[in-house]
């Protein structure tokens, strides 16, 4: 039997990083698509439905005003501004405060302050923003 060399151990080492990150990465895929708010296409799960004509959703995000943590936080169709074309024509509030938010092809969603998080709804990027932020105010995004 051959002695198991550095490269080996280390190849093998990664296929079952690998392994695992595809596991982890399916086991979050399904638990979003279990949200009853993330919109999704009969047959093809993640891809939000589009318009054929607007490129749009046709089942856009419902709107939401509640008090998380206790911090007021909103979300609506956007109407209009610089922030639309990234959030899709939806904008998130956080106290008043304008959540610079965007949508991924996938469906889910991030915001400025936790970019690195993705979620399945906007409901869900405001309540992580105010995780985020422990207490501190959300700044106006500067539009560039």
């Amino acid at each position: 039997m051959p002695e198991l060399s550095r490269r080996r151990a280390l190849t093998a080492a990664a296929a079952l990083a690998t392994a695992a990150g595809v596991t982890t990465v399916t086991a979050l895929t399904a638990s979003a698509s279990e949200d009853p708010g993330h919109p999704q296409h009969a047959g093809h799960p993640g891809h939000p439905e589009r318009s054929e004509h607007s490129g749009h959703d046709q089942h856009a995000p419902a709107s939401f005003d509640e008090v998380y943590k206790g911090r007021r936080i909103q979300g609506r169709p956007a109407s209009g501004g610089a922030h639309q074309h990234h959030g899709g024509g939806y904008a998130v509030f956080v106290d008043d405060v304008e959540l610079h938010v965007m949508r991924n092809a996938d469906g889910s969603w991030i915001s400025v302050v936790s970019h690195y998080d993705p979620v399945p709804t906007p409901r869900a990027v405001a309540r992580a923003a105010v995780d985020e932020l422990q207490g501190a105010a959300l700044l106006p995004f500067p539009a560039n």
